[in-house]
């Protein structure tokens, strides 16, 4: 195996755990907003107020989204594994 296509198998594993994780990241940025909002509006600045509604955004973002995340994650296993020919060189 050349060291390009180590480089070309991590570069393809990073890229996909970025594409896995985005959707949960833009989901907790947007919760975090409208939670620092709410706190600006009401004054109030008790850290469970802004704790809570995250992990419960992170928790619903990611139970909706676990469907399409477990179909991506085994499209690329088996494509890596079912190259596992080409990389026993």
């Amino acid at each position: 195996m050349t060291p390009e296509a180590v480089v070309q198998i991590i570069r393809e594993c990073l890229m996909m755990t970025f594409w896995l994780a985005a959707p949960l990241l833009a989901i907790g940025f947007f919760a975090g907003i409208a939670i620092s909002l709410v706190q600006i509006a009401t004054s109030m600045q008790d850290s469970a107020f802004s704790t809570i509604p995250r992990l419960i955004a992170f928790l619903l973002g990611l139970l909706l989204m676990m469907p399409w995340m477990l179909q991506k994650i085994c499209a690329y296993t088996a494509t890596l594994l079912g190259d596992l020919g080409r990389y026993a060189h």
